[in-house]
């Protein structure tokens, strides 16, 4: 049995606050990061929280305001007819990245969803891939759109793939900037 999955994260973390989990992220990650093996239970928890994450098997590797870094490792389950990482693989990796960066940047009154997504595959995806994701940060949650562009290399630095996160940002209901807005 993991670490992660013997010691009860609940009793390791804070209670959301407001903000709920997008504010957890940032709870978590910066109780996490700095203990041995934290950054390990900190990619556990986001695979709990998004159970469809958790399918690559990604680990976060740097979190802070507007940028993230989160690694996988290839692996015969990720893999396509052509022997390389599947495309679909590459974009839950990139939309990881990009959304870690901007959840740990929200302002503890907003909410972001993705609403839209590109990627180009520049190179067939094997070994090691990095995912960096760069984004604005949100100074109110005001509603609107961020682009968050995120940028996937091999074990070599090699660019594999580039990705465009469209994600609308907002008030979260019931938050004064909702009110003020409506």
């Amino acid at each position: 049995m993991a670490l992660a999955d013997r010691i009860p994260l609940a009793k390791l973390l804070p209670k959301p606050r407001a903000g709920g989990h997008w504010n957890l992220i940032k709870q978590a990650w910066d109780l996490l990061s700095g203990m041995p093996g934290g950054r390990m239970l900190f990619s556990r928890l986001v695979g709990r929280m998004a159970p469809y994450t958790a399918t690559i098997h990604a680990s976060v590797t740097v979190l802070r305001a507007g940028y993230a870094e989160v690694e996988m490792q290839d692996r015969r389950g990720l893999r396509n007819h052509l022997d390389s990482i599947h495309a679909i693989a590459l974009v839950n990796l990139a939309e990881l990245a990009g959304n870690l960066a901007l959840a740990y940047s929200l302002p503890g009154d907003a909410r972001f969803i993705v609403s839209g997504l590109e990627i180009e595959y520049t190179k067939k995806a094997r070994g090691r891939i990095t995912a960096i994701g760069e984004t604005p940060i949100p100074r109110t949650s005001a509603r609107a759109q961020y682009d968050v562009p995120v940028t996937l290399r091999d074990g070599s630095g090699d660019v594999v793939a580039r990705a465009v996160l469209h994600s609308l940002v907002g008030p979260k209901p019931g938050a004064a900037s909702d009110r003020d807005v409506n």
